[in-house]
């Protein structure tokens, strides 16, 4: 085995399933490279901790006719934040804090937070302090957008130009602007991971990134994640695309939060960039209750609390069925309720590019799922998972 695979091999039928089954999710995969709706596909499935399934299809670049490789890089985005999630976890296991400790303790920017009223008319003091597991599971109150006609907060949001500095900026202007809603009484999905970045760093002493790329990156043998791109890895690095007017693929030059053309913003909510191979061996740790190959991140009790759900199905958008939220991840809490294929207390994210993983600890299986297409329904997300669980044979 080598870390390019990210898990040793196996042949399916040695952990329960199915060689010809799996052979059904490359040709579907290929139609939708083939009828233009996504670039690339890169699939990969684990069982029993073994790689039972890596395939590929497409091209990183269209317009250099470059196809997409098992080593290609791509941009995380909001798969980015279960490993910020982690961090925040390991350093919640060496005492640092409690899941309820308020954020301004370390974050002064966040102290007396103000709240819109639910119809955004007035502004009001929060009931109480926004908290360490209000950001993990964002329920703080913060937002991407609010998704209400005209409410002032998104204005806010976007005159603050949160990407406009550094990390440090970026919190504290957030602390300005006030909560669509009171801490704890909702869920809103929105920027609490990135303060969580921010607060890694403080916590740890040691800059964000360094502590992600000391603590976990190496000691999991992920060499090929980070917020940049070696250069000399540049030719690995693919394409971004979106729809054009006429529904073509087309490619995007000016990148979402990028710093650089092979860098991003140090961001705990959407920075990162990585391979297949390096997220699988993320996923595996969580699946291993924190540990992978001899190295132990985090306890057997931490990882079951991260992979609970912590949120009422009450807060959640209408169509965010059957699922909860644990401490940085989804989870599933009725299988019926998905309309889909799959096991209570999976846990899963993706990204804005059409990135996915699933961790199902049931089953003792992982899907993870890579492209880049930014703007898109994301059918085969679905489509992957069924073709996934009709493969098991045990």
């Amino acid at each position: 085995m080598t870390l390019y695979e990210g898990l040793p091999r196996a042949i399916p039928e040695d952990v329960g399933m199915s060689t010809s089954r799996l052979g059904r999710i490359a040709p579907v995969m290929q139609g939708y490279v083939n009828n233009g709706k996504i670039p690339c596909a890169l699939t990969m499935i684990a069982r029993e901790g073994k790689l039972v399934h890596f395939e590929k299809c497409g091209m990183q670049d269209i317009a250099a006719a470059k196809p997409v490789e098992f080593d290609t890089i791509f941009r995380l985005y909001s798969m980015t934040k279960p490993i910020t999630s982690v961090a925040v976890m390991m350093l919640y296991e060496e005492g640092h804090f409690q899941l309820t400790t308020p954020v301004s303790e370390f974050v002064p920017a966040f102290k007396d937070m103000k709240v819109y009223t639910e119809d955004g008319s007035a502004i009001v003091d929060a009931d109480r302090e926004v908290t360490i597991k209000h950001l993990l599971t964002h329920t703080a109150g913060l937002i991407y957008e609010s998704d209400k006609d005209d409410h002032p907060i998104d204005q806010q949001y976007e005159d603050a130009d949160l990407y406009g500095g550094d990390l440090a900026n970026m919190v504290n202007k957030l602390g300005g602007i006030p909560l669509l809603h009171q801490p704890g009484t909702a869920w809103k999905y929105g920027m609490s991971i990135d303060i969580l970045g921010y607060l890694v760093g403080i916590v740890s002493g040691m800059p964000f990134e360094t502590f992600l790329k000391t603590r976990i990156f190496e000691p999991l043998g992920m060499d090929d994640t980070g917020f940049s791109v070696r250069v000399k890895n540049a030719d690995r690095y693919s394409k971004v695309y979106e729809f054009g007017e006429a529904g073509e693929l087309q490619a995007i030059e000016k990148v979402h939060a990028a710093t650089g053309p092979l860098s991003f913003f140090h961001s705990g909510g959407g920075g990162l960039q990585s391979t297949a191979p390096d997220y699988l061996r993320f996923c595996q740790m969580v699946l291993n209750d924190g540990e992978l190959a001899g190295v132990r991140l985090i306890g057997r009790k931490t990882a079951e609390l991260i992979r609970m759900n912590h949120v009422s199905p009450d807060w959640l958008a209408p169509g965010r069925t059957g699922v909860g939220f644990g401490l940085g991840f989804s989870v599933v809490t009725d299988v019926a309720e998905t309309h889909t294929l799959g096991s209570v207390g999976t846990c899963s994210w993706g990204g804005m590019a059409s990135t996915t993983f699933w961790i199902d600890p049931v089953e003792d299986l992982i899907g993870v799922f890579m492209t880049q297409l930014v703007g898109a329904d994301s059918p085969f997300h679905a489509q992957f998972r069924v073709l996934t669980y009709q493969a098991l044979t045990d």
